[in-house]
């Protein structure tokens, strides 16, 4: 992070080293927030429309007031207009604001908060484990992306352990869901796949993309798919397309593989094309 001013809080710019949120904030009290994180590159953010179409429905969703997305893209701009990293994670959080010890909201109003850090282009493949947690696709949270992610915490932490840089999760029922920060798709028999929102994974941008540019299927995966897909790759915001050579035991050599090669050609080619498609 720079030493000048590059952090919004509540409708200013704030230097780092003296941006404050009150210890009362619903969103550190009870992860009451909803947040989103969107790549730039040299200043310039990536998808910002549905990033923050996104925030809004994940906001209404938690029942926050609907944010003021004109005032969160001139937060977006002030501070990538702020001595930007060549490759930045912009990150946007919008809490409950102060309130009370306890789960009740107060009154005084959201709180805003987009601050920027510098970021590494991911390797072009990873290793991922299997995790014995479970996703909730009928929780009052599903399909939001809200702070409350003390469950990633936990399960990333064990993939870290195992060497890997990402935990995949199934569902209550056993179905294939999605990463801790990411989803994933398959390919069988050829053929790319991801699993539907319907088994409780985010909505994730990146993933819409991938399923817009390349015609990939929307699938109901059972979770041991990840034992006999022929290539499997994860997509997130600053992953874009990344390659799985490792599943658990599992190697899968030569990856990428074509299928994943090609969707990661298109996407890079397209996403450059368009910085807010």
């Amino acid at each position: 992070m720079t030493s000048t001013p590059a952090i919004w809080v509540d409708g200013a710019l704030r230097d780092p080293a003296t941006a404050r949120v009150s210890v009362f904030d619903h969103g550190l009290t009870v992860g009451d927030g909803v947040f989103e994180t969107v790549q730039a590159a040299a200043g310039k953010p990536f998808a910002l429309t549905r990033h923050l179409r996104r925030l809004a429905d994940s906001a209404r969703g938690l029942g926050l007031p609907e944010p003021d997305l004109d005032e969160v893209r001139r937060a977006c701009a002030a501070v990538l207009a702020v001595d930007p990293p060549p490759l930045g994670r912009l990150r946007i959080t919008y809490t409950g604001g102060l309130a009370p010890l306890g789960s009740d909201r107060g009154e005084a109003g959201p709180t805003l908060v987009v601050a920027m850090g510098e970021t590494r282009r991911r390797a072009d493949t990873t290793a991922v484990v299997t995790v014995p947690w479970t996703r909730n696709e009928r929780g009052a949270l599903t399909g939001l992306k809200t702070t409350s992610y003390a469950e990633n915490v936990v399960a990333l932490a064990r993939a870290r352990e195992q060497g890997a840089t990402e935990a995949l999760l199934a569902n209550t029922v056993g179905r294939l869901c999605e990463g801790t920060g990411s989803n994933v798709f398959v390919v069988l028999d050829g053929e790319l796949h991801t699993p539907s929102l319907a088994s409780g994974c985010l909505a994730g941008i990146t993933r819409a993309l991938v399923l817009e540019w390349t015609g990939a299927k929307e699938t109901d995966l059972p979770f041991d798919v990840l034992e006999r897909a022929e290539e499997v790759f994860l997509t997130s915001t600053l992953r874009d397309v990344q390659a799985v050579h490792r599943v658990d035991g599992r190697s899968l050599p030569g990856a990428p593989g074509p299928v994943t090669a090609e969707a990661a050609r298109v996407f890079a080619e397209r996403a450059a094309a368009d910085l807010d498609p």
